[in-house]
């Protein structure tokens, strides 16, 4: 197994692209807090991992918060005694230009995507730069490196989430711990739901959208979590700094 005696904490844990990452690391070895507001989403994903036989928490948290997000972290390491992965995957997406959108929801949008980086890296970083090594991986977009249409809070915050990632990778290094990104394209997840009704589209809409993709369709979020998974284990040992997309060809046009 490729995480065995891990540690690993995941934001937006309690669905998505975040429950198929928790499950694969539990099953890979590694001790699992699942991060989320939606409790009852959250055990569910809980319940799942111990049913097999992993060690998971499930810690409520807006991801906002900072206070909160230092006691998750804390209570992560109190629970399992160290942390090697932090996941930072929670984000929500809104559907709107700028001149649509209020303040408010660009606050949220950026706040819920790019300010809970910043907060769960800052409390996590400590304990990985005394353990002298760790791993934390952002969780951006194909819009975060090409932009898209009417979705511009969202675009601001995954193309910040790849430059943090950079920014992080060159100031922890020789600390030991490595950060890298994660690029997904459309993935068949909660979230499409959430864009087709800001969208005012059918789910099955979204979904027959993705054979104008390279691929053919859009991705799982399992096919994502294998991708999580390669960075968080020692198979990419000699990358920091990077952004791996996993898009099914979108961005490659």
């Amino acid at each position: 197994m490729k995480l065995t005696d891990k540690v690993a904490l995941i934001t937006g844990g309690n669905s998505g692209i975040g429950a198929a990452t928790a499950k694969l690391f539990a099953a890979e070895g590694a001790a699992v807090t699942i991060v989320g507001r939606n409790e009852t989403r959250g055990n569910r994903v809980l319940q799942e991992i111990q049913s097999a036989g992993g060690p998971a928490l499930f810690v409520a948290c807006d991801v906002r918060r900072a206070a909160e997000v230092r006691r998750a972290v804390q209570w992560t390491v109190r629970e399992f005694g160290r942390l090697d992965i932090l996941f930072n995957n929670a984000g929500i997406i809104l559907r709107k230009n700028v001149v649509e959108m209020t303040e408010e929801e660009w606050d949220t949008n950026l706040d819920t995507n790019l300010k809970s980086a910043f907060l769960f890296s800052k409390y996590a970083l400590p304990i990985m730069i005394e353990q002298g090594s760790g791993v934390i991986i952002n969780n951006g977009s194909g819009w975060g490196l090409i932009g898209g249409k009417n979705a511009a809070s969202y675009c601001a915050s995954k193309a910040g989430l790849v430059n943090l990632t950079r920014a992080m990778a060159l100031d922890h290094a020789a600390q030991g711990v490595r950060v890298n990104c994660i690029c997904p394209g459309d993935v068949d997840t909660p979230m499409i739901d959430d864009e087709a009704y800001q969208l005012k589209e059918t789910r099955e809409l979204r979904l027959i959208g993705g054979a104008e993709r390279p691929l053919g369709r859009i991705g799982t979020a399992e096919e994502i979590a294998r991708a999580v998974l390669f960075l968080a284990s020692g198979d990419s040992s000699f990358m920091t700094g990077a952004v791996l997309v996993v898009d099914g060809g979108n961005t490659a046009g």
